[in-house]
């Protein structure tokens, strides 16, 4: 007999899903400040990026990812993914989510480095992103919502997300093209720049390098982990409990050696086996 979705047994497991590489740079922080959980990885590192596709189509390819995570059995899934946060998070929390796993939560990763630019008190803020983050215009809404008085300025970055994929991370081209996205904000005299892509803080070093001292660049991985740890402890109904010897399970949707290097170089450990999933199937 075919189990219904609603009558799925959950496991007290995070789901954490991104575009590709990118979600990465937020599990890291989660493991490390919050290190007794279970957590289920989801790389669709066959369709990255997102950044350069339609809300729909960006829609439709989270709305597979969550399917398979909620039906995985996880209690609560963070899309770690600022243009699925962008184009898709409202839409599934309101819509889907209701229908399909009334009992399951998502979140995303914009609410809390919105409030991080509030916690900070800076007035001048500059976000880079994807085209899809950036036209969607989310970040300068979450943040204007809060305080109306910040100013905030936007620069498009389509080409990081391709160059970090590709591992050209330490290539002197990717460091004269971050220079080069980067130049406008500083004209502008910005106090804080907002990493709004998980892919991003594989650059971070660099960021802040370029930024200089004048300019603060939180890690958004930390910020989301801080957040999660807090929301945890507000929401004992989502069952979310913490283990001895928790599990880290990663799932992709394309056999890439490279992915695989380059996430276990980031995470500084050794993903012996992953599972490949097709999420047309969901």
């Amino acid at each position: 007999m075919k189990i219904k979705k609603s009558e799925i047994k959950r496991k007290n497991v995070i789901g954490v899903f991104d575009s590709g590489l990118g979600g990465l740079s937020v599990l890291k922080n989660f493991i490390k400040f919050l290190p007794n959980y279970n957590y289920l990885y989801l790389g669709d590192n066959a369709r990255v990026p997102y950044g350069e596709k339609s809300s729909e189509t960006i829609y439709e390819y989270s709305r597979q990812a969550i399917n398979f995570l909620f039906s995985s059995g996880c209690n609560l899934v963070i899309i770690a993914c600022n243009t699925a946060s962008a184009q898709a998070l409202r839409k599934l929390q309101q819509e889907y989510l209701p229908k399909h796993y009334p009992d399951g939560r998502i979140l995303g990763v914009i609410r809390p480095l919105a409030e991080e630019v509030i916690k900070r008190n800076k007035k001048n803020i500059g976000i880079i992103g994807t085209k899809s983050t950036i036209n969607s215009l989310s970040y300068i809404k979450e943040i204007q919502s809060l305080n109306k008085e910040i100013k905030v300025e936007q620069v498009s970055t389509p080409l990081l997300v391709p160059l970090i994929e590709e591992g050209w991370i330490k290539k002197p081209e990717t460091k004269m093209i971050l220079k080069k996205y980067l130049r406008p904000l500083k004209i502008k005299k910005i106090s804080m720049l907002i990493l709004a892509c998980t892919h991003y803080p594989f650059l971070l070093k660099d960021i802040r390098r370029i930024c200089g001292k004048n300019i603060e660049v939180p890690d958004p991985g930390e910020v989301v982990a801080k957040s999660l740890k807090k929301y945890l402890s507000n929401h004992p109904e989502l069952k979310l409990t913490k283990v001895k010897n928790s599990k880290k399970d990663f799932c992709f949707t394309d056999n890439s050696i490279l992915f695989k290097n380059l996430a276990e170089k980031f995470l500084k450990k050794e993903i012996k086996d992953f599972k490949l999933i097709n999420l047309n199937e969901f």
